[in-house]
């Protein structure tokens, strides 16, 4: 049977918002969430799960939460400028070479972005699946605003248009986008062996989920997740 691959990639260097890997929301620290829903899926599905990071802190919090490693992201690997999928490839090879494997499909879940089901990484991983010519699948959320219509860009003579021409006289008539909320990316094995491997490529599919999910990224997001949790509206 094919074998999976679970990443979770939290650097320590962040600066817009120092320590937010770890950052305590609601009665844990964030990157809890995320490692309680890869070890239920693993547990599930005989995964495996591997952690990512250069960071002694997040080392620790991912241990009290019962995932430990000896995978040091390498410096090189944790910078602002890296991308992320140089480091999923990078912990990967040291799991396929520490357990004797080459896995199948690699599921990278976001700490930053953990309002997600097991049901979504479920269908996530299959779909994907399903469609043997797909490289990577990823997660989206309906947007409000669309390039073809309610959304301009300056241009070189200094007025603006927008961004994607063409003539469609409501939102409704335009293509369908999509807003990337950075939660699950699954990989077919050989799309991380690409020179430039990249999350989207020419071969990809989403997973548009029927729920709220957005990535953490100011202070404020912190503090509205907090709520939904401590709250009840959702559970994680």
């Amino acid at each position: 049977m094919d074998k999976t691959l679970i990443t979770i990639c939290a650097r320590g260097g962040s600066k817009g918002i120092p320590g937010k890997n770890i950052k305590p929301v609601g009665d844990k620290p964030l990157i809890t969430y995320t490692v309680e829903a890869a070890q239920k899926f693993a547990e599930t599905h005989g995964a495996d799960i591997a952690l990512s990071t250069d960071s002694d802190e997040i080392r620790e919090a991912a241990s009290k939460a019962g995932l430990n490693t000896d995978y040091n992201r390498p410096d090189f690997l944790a910078n602002d400028t890296c991308g992320k999928v140089d480091a999923i490839k990078d912990a990967v090879r040291f799991y396929e070479k520490v357990n004797g494997i080459r896995y199948a499909f690699v599921i990278d879940l976001d700490v930053t972005s953990p309002i997600r089901t097991q049901e979504d990484i479920e269908k996530c991983l299959d779909e994907l699946r399903r469609n043997d010519k797909a490289l990577t699948i990823f997660s989206v959320n309906p947007c409000a605003r669309n390039p073809y219509f309610n959304m301009v860009e300056r241009k070189e003579n200094g007025f603006f248009s927008v961004v994607c021409q063409g003539r469609f006289d409501s939102r409704q008539t335009a293509p369908k986008v999509y807003d990337m909320n950075a939660s699950i990316y699954v990989y077919r094995r050989e799309a991380l062996d690409a020179e430039h491997p990249r999350a989207v490529t020419d071969r990809s599919l989403v997973y548009v989920m029927d729920h709220v999910c957005f990535d953490l990224d100011e202070p404020a997001d912190y503090d509205y997740l907090e709520y939904l949790i401590t709250s009840g509206k959702i559970r994680i």
